[in-house]
């Protein structure tokens, strides 16, 4: 066999791997629907590909539906922007301040979990514990001769327990318990071709802008922004299709599952384990700060909560957007959180090795 045929039958196994995790997806997807848990479109396909990832199931992360979705998720965000903002913003400058105390209790209890219970060497524990976004942490932590497979595994049980928690306490504590059937459900033909043509443009002139302005999370930013800006000065009036909404949370669960592909079930049961209770005490550190925010601004503390929960962005986005929060207040400040740690934390690390 030559070696193009090689690559042809690889690439034709990992097309076919990923067809299974993303149909593990849908299943356990409308599994958790009919169950009724809370996100149910996300946090079926997340636990479904981790337990076929532990088992070694013959599955693989889509990863090229990836670079589609975030910006269609960046579309979706924006779709919730509206002239309010602008009586918001004294609110928000108020949270932001309040961020970097936040992050220094919530990392700082995070290393010290870890260095101490984990048994981590210095550099993986302090990587590990940054709240900021799983690859840039992963790069960072590597150059500086970290662990990087407990570095990835530390971060991609964070995501996967922050949500699973998050969507537990709007589920149990507020009664949210649906993505998005709280609003009316907008078909695929509710929306005009006019209206999926500027839409269409904002995901995709909204990427190639975030790239060439070096934006933090461009993908899925520059969409936002675009899209955001259009439903502001009312281009576009009306939402995009639930269908996109689903399919978008779909995607994504089964991506978070699959990083866990490769590690063997003790790997991720230790990492779950130590995850849990470094993810509770950051939830916990989060919850109480978005008390002062909520107290400080009189934004309800639900709302604090999602901006202040250290999930991924495009994850902690898509989740407000399914539990009708406020998606730019809860997008900003994580992408505030993400540019302090990205920033900040290769300093402090420098500081603290000195």
């Amino acid at each position: 066999m030559s070696t193009a045929e090689s690559t042809a039958s690889l690439l034709d196994r990992k097309q076919v791997r990923a067809g299974l995790a993303l149909a593990l997806g849908i299943l356990t997807g409308l599994l958790a629907y009919s169950l009724g848990l809370p996100l149910p479109w996300m946090l079926g396909p997340m636990i479904g590909n981790t337990i076929a990832a532990m088992l070694h199931a013959p599955t693989s992360g889509p990863a090229k539906l990836r670079p589609i979705v975030i910006p269609v998720i960046g579309v979706l965000l924006g779709s919730r922007i509206s002239p309010d903002i602008l009586s918001a913003l004294g609110d928000w400058l108020v949270s932001f301040l309040v961020l970097p105390p936040f992050l220094m209790v919530a990392a700082g209890s995070s290393f010290l979990f870890y260095r101490k219970i984990g048994k981590y060497d210095p550099v993986t524990a302090y990587f590990s514990a940054m709240p900021g976004g799983l690859n840039e942490m992963l790069i960072l932590g590597a150059e500086q001769g970290g662990n990087e497979k407990s570095i990835a595994l530390a971060h991609a049980s964070r995501i996967l327990l922050v949500i699973g928690f998050v969507a537990l306490y709007f589920g149990l504590a507020l009664g949210v318990t649906s993505s998005g059937q709280g609003r009316a459900w907008t078909g695929i033909w509710d929306v005009g071709l006019a209206d999926y043509l500027i839409l269409a443009a904002c995901a995709v002139a909204g990427a190639f802008l975030g790239r060439s302005l070096r934006m933090p999370a461009a993908p899925i930013l520059g969409p936002m922004l675009l899209s955001g800006a259009a439903h502001f000065f009312h281009l576009v009036t009306v939402p995009p299709p639930t269908v996109l909404v689903v399919a978008a949370q779909i995607v994504m669960g089964t991506i978070i599952g699959c990083r866990f592909i490769g590690a063997s079930a003790k790997e991720v049961g230790r990492d779950l384990f130590l995850g849990i209770f470094s993810t509770l005490g950051m939830l916990a550190t989060g919850l109480g700060f978005a008390s002062v925010v909520a107290w400080l601004t009189g934004t309800h503390v639900s709302q604090a909560f999602l901006a202040y929960s250290p999930g991924g962005l495009t994850e902690m986005s898509l989740l407000a957007f399914a539990m009708g929060g406020d998606i730019a207040y809860v997008s900003i400040t994580h992408i505030v959180r993400i540019v302090l740690v990205i920033f900040t934390g290769p300093l402090v690390f420098r500081w603290l090795k000195r």
